[in-house]
């Protein structure tokens, strides 16, 4: 396992070296957004992944690696705004914004490190198709959560989904990156 968790950090290392920099470039601009919206951002790029695989090609330049990168990034941007609120206007200095950034990427580190245990790293045979499909799946209980208000009678709530989310399309980076 402890080959997973290096190959988590240095995943974990390329989504917050983007997040960074386009936390320099544009600010916090993504407090302004809603959690709905922030689950339809994730949903369009969960969407888009499964369109290039189903159909093997890309009109746009960007891969499916950078959709992966920006799942995980908008999923801890969802747990951010879960825990703040949403504001209207960028309310986040940049110093705050990372120490959030990496206290919600530590979160799904320990409950991926803690699953991959219980699991035996049974991702590692899984296909990347499925990775989008878990993903899509998580999507369509988050929007029917957000639908009920954030009420459910079983089930775990919009944060663990979140959390879920970040780890499968981190499995799916680990697998671009070091094939597997």
């Amino acid at each position: 396992m402890e080959h997973t968790e290096q190959q988590f950090d240095r995943v974990a290392a390329i989504c917050k070296d983007i997040f960074t920099k386009k936390m320099k470039d544009y600010g916090a601009a993504w407090r302004i957004m809603r959690p709905e919206s922030i689950t339809d951002q994730i949903f369009i790029k969960a969407t888009r992944v499964r369109s290039i695989e189903t159909k093997g090609v890309s009109m746009v330049d960007e891969g499916i690696r950078s959709e992966l990168i920006g799942i995980i990034n908008y999923g801890v941007i969802g747990l951010i705004q879960l825990e703040l609120g949403f504001a209207d206007n960028d309310d986040l200095a940049f110093d705050k914004g990372m120490a959030l950034y990496e206290k919600y990427l530590a979160t799904a580190k320990k409950l991926m490190m803690a699953k991959n245990h219980d699991y035996d790293e049974a991702w590692r045979s899984m296909r990347m198709g499925s990775y989008t499909d878990l993903i899509l799946m998580k999507l369509y209980r988050t929007k029917q959560i957000e639908d009920n208000e954030g009420k459910t009678l079983v089930s775990e709530g919009i944060d663990a989904n979140y959390l879920d989310m970040i780890n499968y399309a981190v499995f799916g980076l680990i697998k671009i990156e070091f094939g597997g």
